[in-house]
């Protein structure tokens, strides 16, 4: 029997109510592929901060890296700063393991209703650079507390760096329509993205895809106005961060939106995550929507070659949202384990 290492970060929040779900329909998905699942729990997160003024021990990263792919739920608590949380557990996870592709695949499920009048179908991949651009470290503030006070943020564009995400994106627009759209600013920010722009055509170019460049402030509203008319996008750290929420928001609800860290050379292992937060706001009432961790779980199935059981997870999902499992935020009344309950029965049948 195969048998995955899998180290389960649930984190903080309503993340340690939709963990337990995703366990459990990758369990059923094994039972009925005939896999079996070394799962390896870390109680790593803002509670771990507060007891050691760390968000992970010493030597977590070490231990992250003697296993297949990381498991995560959602970082972030009201009481620590955020960039404690996500620059103490998420980001340092994403850089070490040279995690360099966030995959965030966007498409409307059965059953669920989008915000916008007459869509009805959506399915667009957006692929955003994850370790470096305008999420660097370089900077910093000067003569805190004074009126002179002043803060520098440096964005970091590399070829290497850039040319590797449009790679990724190009081979999967050549899989798919052929057609890659690239989010910029180069209008404003007049020496990254005109970088990124001329990187990203040549890469297209030499993959036989047409790329069409579009500002991003363009590309918002596009969106909204016509989200079909995109299906690949590729963008920078920042900008995808944004873009990906809006496109998931668009499909019906950033809690049934997945996400994949992927070290696309598997030299080191990939993290799946939801794109929803913590959410603190519903955090302990059982109502926090599973689908997107679920998701977020059986994409981690598909990057370990089990195919079949990640198709089989992902029609269960589709099969109990179309004959009326839902939560609350897409319109139905089930909480976070009956959702879950639904979709584990289908797996099990």
């Amino acid at each position: 029997m195969q048998r995955h290492r899998i180290d389960v970060i649930a984190g903080d929040g309503i993340g340690t109510e939709v963990m337990p779900v995703a366990v459990a329909c990758v369990e059923a998905a094994g039972a009925r592929h005939g896999f079996d699942i070394d799962w390896r729990h870390r109680d790593w997160g803002s509670e771990h901060y507060r007891q050691t003024g760390s968000m992970m021990p010493p030597d977590g990263l070490d231990e992250l890296a003697t296993g297949d792919a990381i498991l995560l739920g959602a970082v972030g608590a009201p009481d620590i700063p955020d960039h404690v949380t996500l620059w103490g557990l998420l980001i340092p996870i994403r850089r070490t393991f040279d995690q360099y592709v966030n995959l965030r695949p966007v498409r409307m499920l059965p059953g669920v209703t989008s915000p916008l009048r007459g869509l009805d179908a959506l399915d667009m991949v957006i692929v955003r650079e994850n370790v470096e651009g305008e999420y660097s470290e370089i900077g910093g503030r000067f003569n805190r507390g004074l009126p002179d006070e002043t803060a520098v943020q440096e964005s970091v564009f590399t070829r290497r760096g850039v040319s590797r995400v449009a790679t990724y994106a190009a081979e999967l627009a050549s899989r798919r329509s052929g057609r890659l759209v690239s989010a910029t600013k180069s209008n404003g920010i007049i020496h990254t993205m005109p970088f990124w722009d001329e990187v990203v055509a040549d890469v297209a170019a030499t993959h036989g895809v047409r790329v069409e460049s579009v500002l991003v402030d363009a590309l918002a509203a596009r969106l909204v106005l016509d989200p079909r008319s995109v299906d690949v996008l590729v963008a920078s750290n920042l900008l995808g961060d944004i873009l990906s929420d809006l496109a998931s928001a668009v499909a019906g609800s950033l809690g049934m939106a997945p996400s994949g860290n992927i070290n696309p050379g598997r030299e080191h292992p990939s993290m799946f995550e939801p794109v929803h937060g913590s959410a603190p706001d519903i955090a302990g009432q059982g109502i926090a929507n599973p689908v997107g961790q679920i998701w977020a779980a059986s994409m981690m199935l598909e990057h370990l070659g089990e195919q079949a059981a990640a198709d089989d997870v992902m029609a269960a999902v589709a099969s109990a949202l179309a004959e009326g499992a839902r939560t609350r935020d897409v319109g139905g009344t089930c909480g976070t384990a009956e959702m879950g309950d639904a979709v584990v029965a289908r797996l099990r049948s």
